[in-house]
């Protein structure tokens, strides 16, 4: 019988020796709320605002192109009228297919950086895991309740901060 408790209070040391550490981390946050994430974030802002003035005036244009066009429509000969009408529909055209053009640029500029972040941010949660004894992190998107202890995401915040202040952009 002592055989039998002492086996009991063993597999318990045991099973308690091997308590797992789980935490989530909130990777979004992460990514703008980190001085690299908000450089980044500001820099794309400006490619953007920078991309819909230029396309802004270019649309003006086409569109007082498109005015004048109609207003032309009863004095023009049809077939001066369809040149036009084509031309304009080429500039229509193009200007979409620049404004694509831009658009993916810079979502390509932001995954590329942003691949660069996490590359960055992957060797500071692994050591923080394995100085912490750490054996599962989970992003915060997958977790329905939690305990607000077991977020680290200020802390890898703060680690990344340190590490890395901006990208080299441009």
């Amino acid at each position: 019988m002592k055989k039998f408790f002492l086996l009991i209070i063993l597999f318990q040391i045991i099973s308690l020796k091997a308590y797992s550490e789980v935490v989530y981390i909130d990777m979004n946050y992460i990514l703008n709320n980190s001085e690299v994430g908000k450089s980044l974030n500001k820099y794309l802002k400006s490619l953007n605002d920078k991309n819909l003035a230029k396309y802004k005036a270019i649309e003006n244009k086409i569109v007082e192109k498109e005015q004048s066009l109609i207003a032309q429509q009863n004095i023009l000969e049809k077939i001066e009228f369809d040149k036009k009408f084509n031309q304009l529909s080429k500039e229509v055209q193009k200007y979409r297919s620049d404004k694509k053009k831009s658009l993916d640029n810079i979502n390509k500029i932001k995954l590329e950086n942003v691949k660069k972040i996490l590359n960055e941010l992957n060797p500071i949660v692994t050591q923080y895991v394995n100085e912490n004894s750490i054996s599962l992190v989970i992003p915060k998107k997958n977790i329905i309740v939690g305990k607000k202890n077991l977020e680290i995401t200020e802390e890898i915040l703060k680690l990344l901060d340190q590490k890395i202040k901006n990208l080299n952009l441009e």
